[in-house]
């Protein structure tokens, strides 16, 4: 419990690296962080992620442990399942994934073998890096079959296509779930598909698991869902890790497929802060902050369509916009995200549905509204950073003006402290 000491001994010690965190704070602190993907976690998560926890293994389940010394270990890791069942109404939580991409490669080895096929979203429609991109060594191992959005009809989803592919396909799972879709799913209409074929039902809601344990988006299990996976560092505001979530009859084989099948020992200090940032999601005031951040991403999606930026799905349900920049201020997403980052704004560039350029030059950028709503920031004050972000846009070729608004943006953020560093 020395952190302060610690502090003082890694800048004694290894002062290159103490500079580095201390420039990352000071980004951190003084720009605005519109990635959807990131948060500022809790000071008390912070704590647990650098307690003594890092020194303990702790391999296989409470109360079937392959090492000794558990009396605590065993508690922190009940805790935290206990709190997650709780939190998504469901019956049974593995902890134990150490991000986002081994929760969902545990679901796909637990139940398919080499060549099964999964049924779900296309990467340039929203989907995720793990839901079968090429690239991905899931994407080789199995059969993924895409869904795509309606542009033309505000992103939304034709699920009469989506019961034909099915039928046609015979998936072993049906998924659901996105890194860059601006809208909430139905998930009583995949269910229906899932059930027509014989599948297994699971929604990723990485980016969502706050707002769904906040209450402000749907959650799959009152829609009969089976498995749903979740990250714990977006709008849940924990550590970097994920969540399988099941219905019981699921519960051992997931087990299984985490640990011995994919993993060895857990990250114990990180499942003590998970556990630490679930009592903080089961707290009444968790379910306002969820509501704000909706409430922003609607305020920004409104102010940069007023000011004739393209929103793909013409505008969000979620914590998260895509603006096709191309077509919005002739740049492409990769321009863009360089323009906002010499003005203070962080965004990430990003490919839209179906996208002519390829991932590291794509037509969009991915705004969402996670970090400024945890420093403070309301509806008001994301009209003024929308209005920023075109300013940047448009007059980008002037550098005088960019470095006005860079001033404007860092003098605005020092009257929002960032918790855990202010």
């Amino acid at each position: 419990m020395n952190a302060k000491k610690n502090w003082e001994l890694l800048e004694q010690n290894d002062r290159e690296i103490y500079e580095l965190i201390a420039g990352e704070e000071d980004r951190q602190k003084r720009g605005i962080e519109l990635i959807p993907s990131e948060n500022y976690t809790y000071p008390e998560v912070l704590a647990a992620t650098g307690s003594v926890l890092t020194n303990k293994y702790s391999e296989g389940y409470p109360g079937k442990r392959y090492y000794g010394g558990q009396e605590f270990t065993d508690q922190v890791e009940n805790l935290a399942r206990e709190r997650a069942k709780r939190l998504f109404r469901c019956d049974h939580a593995n902890v134990q994934p150490l991000s986002g991409s081994p929760m969902n490669q545990a679901v796909y080895l637990a139940f398919l073998k080499p060549g099964d096929t999964i049924l779900g979203m296309d990467l340039s429609h929203g989907g995720h890096l793990t839901h079968g991109a090429p690239v991905s060594h899931m994407g080789k191992i199995f059969n993924f079959v895409r869904y795509k959005t309606d542009p033309q009809a505000q992103g939304k989803i034709d699920f009469d296509q989506l019961m034909k592919i099915a039928k046609e396909t015979k998936p072993k799972i049906v998924l659901c779930g996105y890194t860059s879709y601006p809208r909430d799913y139905d998930y009583a209409d995949f269910k229906k598909v899932a059930d027509e074929v014989g599948a297994i039902t699971m929604a990723d809601v990485a980016h969502i698991g706050g707002l769904i344990a906040g209450g402000v988006m749907r959650n799959p299990f009152d829609y009969g869902f089976d498995i749903v996976t979740t990250t714990t560092h977006k709008t849940l505001r924990g550590p970097r890790a994920g969540l399988v979530l099941c219905r019981g009859g699921y519960a051992e084989i997931i087990d299984r497929s985490v640990f011995p099948g994919l993993q060895g020992g857990p990250h114990m200090h990180t499942i003590a802060a998970i556990a630490v940032a679930l009592g903080k999601a089961l707290q009444p005031e968790f379910r306002e902050y969820a509501g704000k951040i909706l409430k922003n991403a609607k305020a920004l999606a409104g102010k940069l369509m007023a000011e004739g930026i393209k929103l793909v799905t013409g505008g969000t349900d979620n914590h998260m916009m895509v603006a096709d920049t191309v077509a919005s201020s002739g740049l492409n997403g990769r321009e863009a995200e360089t323009i906002l980052d010499a003005v203070s704004i962080t965004v990430n560039k990003q490919v839209i549905p179906d996208d002519p350029n390829p991932p590291l030059r794509p037509s969009g950028i991915r705004i969402g509204t996670p970090c400024a709503t945890t420093r403070g920031m309301g509806e008001d004050d994301m009209a003024r950073i929308g209005g920023w972000m075109v300013k940047a846009l448009r007059s980008h070729k002037d550098q005088d003006d960019l470095a006005a608004l860079k001033k404007e943006v860092e003098a605005f953020c020092r009257r929002f402290p960032v918790p855990g560093i202010d």
